[in-house]
């Protein structure tokens, strides 16, 4: 599992984001305590007010004095906020994180506006409002992989050292793209686990079960319920290793094209599945991937994406 392998989201991508673009000194105090599991982190851009898929629309300011900055935003669908490991890392004095993006200067070019910073959470001003809920569920009482709870939060009149500051002032956006790029392909191969373990739980549900005189392995529509999902889970698996090829060879920003096709694809796989009762995942794999057809920009971006980079590579 992901917690055992401490590779959660959205723990890897802010691991990642460190060691990207992280000083020394960011790294030995965020990214050690995360790299040991003992820390858990979120990372704070979705914006109820605007339509957070495009970046640049946030409106959380960050406002300079002195020797901080003082931020102040609105967010929320913010993941992994609600684990009380987090909770219990600020009580603690150990390093309970939240990366956050605002805007820094609305007067600069439109993507050097926003800048990135790293908050303690027991900071003065931040107030978690309330957990929200996908399709009734509260995400924090689901067993899935980083699924420490979405959360609702204002950041009012929060002061962050400049230190805290990644790569400075304006990289926001640049530090935000680099980031999402390896956090998609993460949840397109937490995914492919899930439809594994679906059809697991598939192939063993038919063998025992008896419908019309006879085992529902033995009837035709269900052997090919069960072809069709194994086909579209190597499907996924594949191109998701193109894609994490690619990644490798060249880089996340050539990947693009790659990225934006798998995130459409796996979740369009990985959804389907019967047992709506708590006696199986499969309701919580449902959910789960619903929820994820919105994180890391929804489904019609990166078919945006596809369309815009698609028609550039020659025939």
């Amino acid at each position: 599992p992901s917690q055992v392998c401490n590779c959660c989201a959205p723990d890897t991508g802010n691991m990642e984001l460190l060691v990207r673009y992280g000083t020394e000194a960011q790294k030995a105090r965020w990214l050690i305590p995360l790299l040991e599991g003992k820390a858990r982190s979120c990372f704070a851009m979705t914006e109820p007010q605007v339509a957070s898929s495009d970046a640049t629309n946030i409106e959380a300011s960050i406002r300079e004095e002195d020797s901080f900055y003082v931020i102040n935003g609105h967010k929320w669908w913010i993941t992994g906020i609600l684990d009380p490991r987090c909770q219990l890392c600020a009580s603690f004095i150990l390093v309970a994180n939240s990366v956050f993006m605002g805007k820094a200067d609305p007067h600069a070019p439109r993507h050097r506006q926003q800048s990135l910073l790293l908050v303690l959470m027991d900071t003065p001003g931040i107030k978690i409002i309330q957990p929200l809920t996908v399709y009734g569920l509260r995400m924090h009482q689901v067993r899935l992989p980083g699924a420490g709870g979405h959360g609702e939060v204002r950041f009012e009149h929060v002061c962050v050292p400049k230190e805290n500051t990644v790569l400075g002032p304006g990289r926001g956006f640049e530090i935000a793209q680099g980031r999402l790029g390896p956090g998609r392909i993460h949840h397109c191969m937490r995914l492919i686990r899930f439809s594994e373990r679906a059809l697991a739980l598939m192939k063993a549900r038919v063998k025992s079960r008896v419908a019309f005189g006879k085992p529902l392995v033995e009837q035709g529509t269900v052997l090919a319920d069960i072809t069709q999902s194994r086909v579209e889970i190597e499907q996924a698996r594949l191109l998701v290793l193109r894609a994490a090829h690619l990644m490798d060879l060249a880089g996340n920003k050539a990947a693009a094209l790659d990225i934006a096709m798998i995130k459409m694809v796996a979740l369009s796989m990985a959804f389907g599945a019967a047992g709506l009762s708590s006696d199986y995942p499969l309701a919580q794999f449902f959910t789960w991937a619903r929820a994820l057809c919105f994180a890391d920009g929804p489904d019609e971006v990166h078919r945006a994406t596809v369309a815009k980079l698609e028609p550039k590579d020659s025939i």
